[in-house]
């Protein structure tokens, strides 16, 4: 078996959610852990967010980036630093799924564009829409055409790094999955989310949802489970730390 075969599966954990969702449902860490059954001896977490280091991407199996609370034009020192690793982790045909922040910073780390949305935020179950590019991505074969999602961001992609393709949309954000080659892929939504981590987010964000415009008891009522948004990180799991872990 050779070293890479039994390197783990890095997590980049760029922030934590709120005390009342990480005290009730974890770190984001824990909720792909669970949603993907991850075990601990295939994964490595590294908080960058507060200040951990990465080992080179050579160390690693796959990497999967978290979602966070941070925006990406902060430009905070720790994650241009990771947007850098990144860099160097796409030219060496690591394996990289990103979630939500992930999914932005992997944008803005190749060279597109990252702001807040025009229309504001996105929250709550919405319905995301694969396009014709889809059919020749392996990850989402055989996936409905339209399918639920659990969401929740106030910046979105706004321009597309060079070579990216679009694979699905949703009402609300045109750059939902995106695809830079065969082992690099983003969501921007939450595909480790379930419907009691989304309503705990709603009941939290409650008050602040109401100032936005949000009807909130509308999209408590709306909510529902959304097992084709996880396969996406499932099957990531399994073509990348699975497979290669039985070679």
């Amino acid at each position: 078996m050779t070293e890479n075969a039994v390197s783990p599966l890095v997590i980049v954990q760029t922030g934590v959610p709120p005390a009342p969702v990480s005290s009730r449902h974890g770190t984001f860490s824990c909720m792909i852990r669970q949603a993907a059954a991850l075990h601990s001896h295939e994964v490595e977490i590294v908080a960058v967010h507060e200040g951990a280091l990465l080992r080179p991407p050579s160390s690693y199996r796959a990497a999967i980036i978290t979602g966070s609370p941070a925006m990406v034009t902060d430009r905070a020192e720790w994650s241009e630093r990771t947007a850098a690793w990144i860099r160097q982790a796409v030219d060496e045909g690591l394996p990289i799924y990103g979630i939500c922040y992930g999914h932005q910073l992997l944008a803005h780390a190749l060279g597109g564009r990252v702001d807040y949305h025009p229309r504001g935020r996105e929250v709550g179950t919405q319905t995301v829409e694969l396009l014709e590019t889809a059919g020749k991505a392996a990850l989402l074969a055989g996936l409905p055409t339209r399918f639920p999602a659990q969401l929740i961001h106030q910046q979105s992609v706004m321009e597309l790094p060079p070579g990216a393709t679009v694979l699905a949309r949703s009402e609300h954000d045109a750059h939902q999955i995106v695809q830079y080659d065969d082992h690099v892929i983003s969501s921007q939504y939450h595909p480790e989310f379930c419907t009691g981590i989304m309503g705990t987010y709603l009941a939290h964000y409650g008050p602040r949802l109401g100032e936005e415009g949000f009807d909130v008891d509308a999209l408590n009522a709306q909510l529902r489970p959304t097992p084709e948004a996880q396969q996406l990180l499932l099957r990531f799991v399994e073509r990348h730390v699975r497979r290669r872990e039985a070679a």
